[in-house]
């Protein structure tokens, strides 16, 4: 039996249990009630108040729901101070765009890639246990639960999604039946414009013209390719002025897919930046890694691509079996040189051993042996000095969990090591703005501090123009346009905007900025635009086409662009 004590201090728990929510209510009010502009501030607070009420720590998620319900029903003032200070994960949306990941289901892949896992159910390549792949899992696969899942936990953690960068996964999207592509699309637009802060939680209560549509019915006359086709064009109209609005669509495939065909298909789709799996620029390599395509294919894609508008992300995979270091990294600076290639975006994904892969074997059997840490770290360090500030570097790692790795790289935070390290880099990632708060003088090219830089270079028979602004040293970007010039694109006789980007902090679509506050709003995507539309004309351009995402297409209209086969184009004569 319990002592009198022992009985005493279970019923005093049960009481402070009960009490518990009551406590944490009064708790958030009183933090509400306090002045708060600090990480440090707010923590100190919440310890305070976790002593002073018995309970445990609050999170940030539960004090910005009640602060947003309060926020609606006027019971307090606005604090932009005290929402970014609640913000989790703020580089989510530093970079201006909201990205929201999703994965198709899994289809057969015509790659038989030796570093490759397969697993059984899952997208080849894509383990269970990934993050992404996760979130996929619990949505089943839809496009629509999983969008909305994920723009409600980007506002759950203080964010304001309304600037959508979509980022479909699951391998080569090339390969997938044209009905799912088009339906898969559609339900991604159609969750954007229905998202209104509640999804479904759980799988019955998705409604049933949400639910994938079986191989027989994708097959069956009910569900054409032009049925899905005009509903995704409805969907994309109603974008164009939606809260939430897609600006920008990546879709990932392989080099050897890419054809006219395709192209255009992903532009009615509203694709506007492709990820293609180059891995290494070595056919020696590529062939012993049963890649299935050789460096003409790499070359070849990216040239179309490019002459499409389309901004080109290479996935490279550093420490493939046949090759070393020194090779790597010579690789890496042939990228460069090379004007065959010359990617806008890179993933860097350092090849790790995981079971179910023919690597694995090669493994187990003493046939491979990945970098050592130190190894592949110098070799970062290597190729970041060699980047060109043109270049965004997306990613140093690819997010699979540590159990799932059998040998190879397990450190999760590379970039943070690099930059511990001093790794020099002028990649865009290391320069943009993100959150600084400079006022407009020090952005905007007529001050004194700012000015417009231009690099000219030669890229897939084409010639490209990196238009940045930046801060007087360089050293920090605020937004630039890419330009390219070739004889024959995919709009006749035009010039070709494959990106435009401002930095800074997420700016909701049509939200006032106070001046100074942020980048975003502040006239400097127009000044970036009629630069790179003089650049067109003095070359002799007649007019000048813009890749435009859906969610975009009413800022291009303001500056005099009609819509034109799925790109925005303006006459300069």
């Amino acid at each position: 039996m319990l002592s009198l004590r022992a009985m005493t201090i279970k019923i005093k728990h049960k009481v402070m249990k009960t009490k518990e929510p009551h406590n944490r209510a009064r708790a958030i009010s009183e933090l509400l009630g306090e002045e708060i502009n600090s990480r440090a501030g707010l923590m100190s607070a919440k310890r305070k108040l976790a002593k002073r009420y018995g309970i445990g720590i609050l999170g940030n998620a539960e004090i910005l729901q009640e602060y947003q319900r309060r926020l609606l029903a006027r019971a307090v003032k606005r604090s932009p101070a005290l929402e970014k200070t609640l913000r989790k994960r703020t580089v989510r949306t530093m970079s201006g765009v909201a990205p929201v990941a999703v994965l198709t289901k899994a289809y057969p892949c015509p790659g038989r890639c030796a570093y490759c896992p397969t697993e059984k159910n899952m997208p080849q390549s894509y383990l269970s246990n990934e993050p992404a792949v996760m979130r996929a899992v619990r949505c089943d696969f839809n496009p629509y639960w999983q969008v909305q899942d994920r723009l409600a936990a980007l506002e759950a953690n203080g964010h304001k999604p309304e600037k959508i960068e979509l980022i479909v996964i699951g391998g080569t999207w090339s390969v997938l039946p044209a009905a799912y592509k088009y339906w898969y699309i559609w339900q991604c637009f159609k969750a954007a414009n229905e998202y209104g802060g509640k999804i479904p939680n759980s799988k019955s209560q998705i409604p049933n013209k949400f639910q994938i549509p079986n191989s027989k019915q994708i097959q069956n006359t009910k569900y054409k390719i032009q049925e899905f086709r005009q509903k995704l064009l409805r969907e994309q109209k109603k974008n164009e002025s939606a809260k939430y609005r897609i600006i920008g669509i990546t879709l990932e495939t392989r080099p050897d897919y890419i054809n006219e065909g395709e192209l255009w298909q992903m532009r009615e789709l509203g694709c506007t930046r492709v990820e293609i799996g180059v891995q290494a620029i070595d056919d020696k390599i590529l062939k012993l890694n049963r890649r299935g395509h050789g460096v003409l294919a790499i070359a070849a894609a990216t040239k179309m691509l490019k002459d499409y508008g389309f901004k080109v992300t290479y996935h490279l995979m550093p420490g493939l079996p046949g090759s070393s270091a020194r090779k790597d990294l010579a690789m890496f600076k042939k990228l460069f040189t090379d004007q065959r290639f010359q990617p806008d975006q890179i993933k860097f994904y350092p090849t790790v051993v995981t079971r179910g892969s023919l690597l694995y074997r090669w493994w187990r059997a003493g046939k491979y042996r990945p970098y050592s840490d130190k190894a592949l770290q110098n070799l970062i360090v290597e190729c970041k000095k060699a980047v060109p500030p043109y270049v965004r570097i997306i990613r140093l790692i690819r997010d699979i969990p540590k159990e799932s790795i059998v040998a190879g790289n397990k450190i999760t935070n590379l970039r943070q090591i690099m930059k511990d390290r001093g790794a020099a880099c002028r990649c865009i990632r290391c320069r943009e703005a993100g959150g600084k708060q400079l006022s407009i003088k020090n952005y905007l090219p007529t001050g004194q501090a700012g000015e417009l830089r231009i690099i000219k270079y030669h890229a897939s028979d084409g010639l490209e123009f990196f238009i940045q602004a930046t801060d007087k040293s360089g050293g920090v970007l605020y937004g630039f346009c890419r330009l390219r010039l070739i004889s024959h694109s995919s709009i006749k006789n035009a010039a070709l905007i494959r990106e435009l980007h401002v930095y800074g902090e997420l700016v909701p679509v049509g939200a006032e900025t106070r001046r100074g506050a942020s980048v975003q709003h502040a006239g400097l995507g127009k000044m970036l635009m009629k630069k790179a539309e003089a650049i067109a004309k003095e070359n002799g351009y007649k007019k000048i086409a813009v890749i435009s995402g859906i969610g975009v297409r009413g800022y291009y209209r303001k500056l005099g662009y009609k819509l034109q086969h799925s790109y925005m184009v303006k006459n300069l004569v």
